[in-house]
């Protein structure tokens, strides 16, 4: 028995291999020849002075390349998950942390599939530490998957050695998108990892017109009986193809959409098939299909305890009922003017490049016709579903996330083609290019940045405020409350609904929270609809009378103290209890985004709240109700007094900053009215706060400007500085 090491290929690399078989010169030339792409594209032959015994084999380089990749890859990904201090979208808690939470706690979330609760439930735990419930790491192994199979799926059709592979690669890493949304927990990253490794395991060789049909190969007794073949290539087809077909019904159920793309791909598959693959194919996709829908129902039935289907529910709220639309409505050009530029940034030029050359290329002067009709195929499906999903009024742009793993192949070779000169050359006629790329990476690296650490970093930082005002109170010194006191916190958000993560990430039970909702109006009639309006567009539309007749004791009686400081106890009720009960209770902490600080400030005026602390959000926001920084208002009189000292005492430091910074900076002689113009720009630098404080509190930070100029003569500086 051999001793050698043996690596097991993969199955695109034995269907890919088994037509070329026959002799070894035809082997090298199906890995060499993959593209219509001049050879130039593919990484140079080894210098001749080599021998052929000083490299290493060709199974082996491979073998240590995509370990090392792989491993790469899950560090990236995970670097990319503890990093993440931004709100995206609400599902990305909502329909995955937050019934996790719940289902952990005994309470059970109708209308998500089983499959995916039991995974979560199994994943994720309360006794887990709070960093890993928050940003599970489950998440970055999945987008390194995907980031993995985006590599495969290009070696396969540009060839294992290619540059254009390691350019998909690139793309994927170097991707803002892929950085600000992969490792969220959001049921569109799930699918988009099944979908590209499905697309791996997908038979290729039945949709190309060129390929043969596998022959049978004899003394195959032995897989004959594992798989149902008549082959040993059957056999592992079939094997391939059930694997496939597996993960493509996975997908579907998570997310109904995800037809649309096996849809395409079946239906070439079965037109430039034979009949003995149309035959396994349609008896496949049964077996597959029906294996995979009955064990989610039985799994629905034994979580939920009714007989339920959530894709059916999917299908029904948001194509039957419409009432995805209470949730935005976009123009029918979306996914082609704002969805394919945001998932694709600064590589849209050269994805629109790929796919109007692979659309418009001649397979007849393909070297490789089978790879040309993978690309083909893919390039349609990229443009097929964004068109169907454009016909449904509600759209996002992680709708057709599925598709980008995709893209990045098909943008590889224009890349190439672009920047490879560049890259490979001294040439100075290349620098233009050589600046090209150098600029695109800082632009990407920037965005990305920007994205997953500042922009709605806000939404997530309040929770974390509310839990360490509920583990400072809880471990304070029970002397300093009355014997009635209560050790928990509550908190109300007057924000739009779903503005923050929710009881996955305040964790700790003993918070009681209400926030505005906006439940759909679900089994209305189209008259009832018309006039629906959900509670926070009614707290939006009439703040003074929507706190009138929503609130405990309105706006006449207001508390006093906080609850943890209430001489008498409070009622026991849940934390849901709390929430879902109506009027909202007054709560000790008062939670919303800067746009409404002037209207609460003259509906409050009278009342023991004030600000106690204050988180900057963003600089830009296209929904104008979430503009400006996250404020909190409590009742608590120390908390505002200690909040004012700290604001007052930064603002201080960075007054004695600048005017430091000042001193040292001469004023340019000029005639008399430049430099008191100078002499008051350099004040309001001087003198004021910070930009940053600047754009956090305007109103705060430019009286103090004014006052500061209102006490200093502007010709004295100038006088002093002449001095000097």
């Amino acid at each position: 028995m051999s001793t050698s090491p043996r690596r097991r290929r993969s199955p695109l690399e034995l269907a890919s291999s088994r037509s070329s078989s026959s002799s070894s010169s035809s082997s090298h030339a199906s890995w060499t020849s993959t593209t219509t792409s001049p050879s130039s594209r593919l990484r140079p032959p080894p210098p001749s002075t080599t021998t052929s015994t000083s490299r290493p084999s060709p199974a082996r380089t491979t073998t240590v390349s995509t370990s090392h990749v792989f491993l790469f890859l899950i560090a990236f990904r995970l670097l990319n998950a503890v990093s993440l201090r931004t709100f995206f979208q609400p599902d990305e808690f909502f329909q995955s942390l937050e019934p996790a939470w719940q289902t952990a706690n005994g309470d059970t979330i109708c209308g998500l599939p089983s499959i995916l609760c039991y995974l979560l439930q199994f994943i994720l735990s309360p006794t887990l530490p709070r960093a890993l419930f928050i940003s599970p790491p489950h998440s970055a192994v999945l987008s390194a998957m995907g980031d993995l199979y985006t590599w495969k799926l290009a070696r396969y059709v540009y060839g294992r050695r290619s540059h254009e592979a390691w350019a998909a690669l690139a793309l994927t890493v170097l991707s803002p998108w892929q950085w600000f949304c992969s490792t969220r927990t959001l049921s569109n990253c799930l699918e988009t990892t099944i979908t590209i490794v499905a697309l791996n395991l997908w038979p290729w060789e039945w949709s190309s017109e060129s390929t043969p049909t596998v022959q049978p190969r004899r003394n195959t007794r032995s897989t004959t009986r594992d798989t149902g073949g008549n082959s040993t290539g059957d056999g592992a087809l079939v094997v391939r193809l059930r694997k496939c077909l597996t993960l493509a019904a996975l997908a579907c159920i998570l997310r109904p959409t995800n037809v649309l793309i096996w849809m395409g791909l079946a239906g070439v598959a079965w037109l430039r098939s034979a009949w003995r693959e149309r035959t396994i194919l349609c008896r496949e996709v049964l077996l597959c299909g029906v294996s995979v829908l009955a064990g989610s129902i039985v799994l629905d039935r034994l979580y939920y305890g009714v007989w339920t289907f959530p894709p059916l529910r999917f299908l029904y709220f948001n194509i039957a009922q419409s009432l995805a639309v209470y949730y935005g409505r976009n123009d029918w050009h979306y996914y082609a003017t704002q969805g394919y530029p945001l998932l694709l940034t600064t590589a849209l030029p050269f994805t629109l490049v790929g796919l109007y050359r692979t659309l418009t290329q001649s397979r007849s002067t393909t070297a490789n016709a089978r790879h040309a009709s993978v690309q083909i195929q893919l390039a349609a499906v990229c443009l097929f579903m964004p068109l169907v999903l454009s016909l449904i009024s509600h759209k996002e742009v992680r709708f057709i996330y599925p598709l980008l793993p995709t893209l990045h192949v098909l943008t590889a070779p224009p890349l190439v083609d672009f920047f490879r000169p560049a890259v490979s050359h001294s040439n100075r006629a290349y620098m233009p290019r050589r600046l090209s790329l150098v600029f695109l990476l800082l632009v990407n690296i920037t965005v990305a940045i920007y994205t997953s650490v500042y922009h709605a970093s806000g939404a997530i930082s309040i929770l974390s405020y509310l839990r360490d005002q509920q583990q400072a109170h809880s471990t304070v010194d029970k002397s300093a409350y009355s014997p009635g006191a209560s050790q928990r916190i509550t908190a109300g958000f007057l924000m739009p609904c779903h503005s923050t993560p929710w009881r996955s990430h305040l964790v700790d039970p003993n918070i009681h929270a209400w926030a505005l909702s906006c439940e759909p109006p679900v089994d209305l009639n189209e008259s009832q609809k018309a006039v629906y309006v959900d509670e926070a567009d009614q707290f939006y539309n009439d703040p003074s009378q929507f706190l009138r007749e929503n609130m405990a004791g309105g706006l006449r009686h207001l508390p006093r103290t906080p609850n943890y400081l209430a001489s008498s106890k409070p009622r026991e009720t849940s934390a849901q209890a709390y929430q879902q009960a109506t009027p909202h209770e007054w709560p000790d902490y008062l939670i919303f985004f800067a746009q409404m600080e002037p209207t609460l400030h003259s509906l409050l005026r009278s009342s023991s709240y004030g600000e106690c602390w204050r988180t900057w959000n963003t600089a830009w926001h296209d929904d104008s109700r979430r503009r400006g920084d996250i404020i909190v208002w409590c009742l608590d009189s120390k908390e505002q007094a200690a909040w004012r000292s700290a604001t007052r005492k930064r603002t201080l430091e960075h007054r004695d900053q600048c005017a430091r910074s000042a001193e040292v900076l001469p004023l340019v002689p000029m005639d008399i009215l430049s430099v008191r113009a100078i002499g008051i720009l350099d004040l309001v630098l001087a003198l004021g706060t910070t930009q940053t404080d600047l754009v956090r509190n305007p109103v705060t930070g430019l009286e103090e400007i004014l006052m500061d100029l209102a006490s200093m003569d502007v010709a004295e500086i100038y006088q002093e500085n002449q001095s000097r």
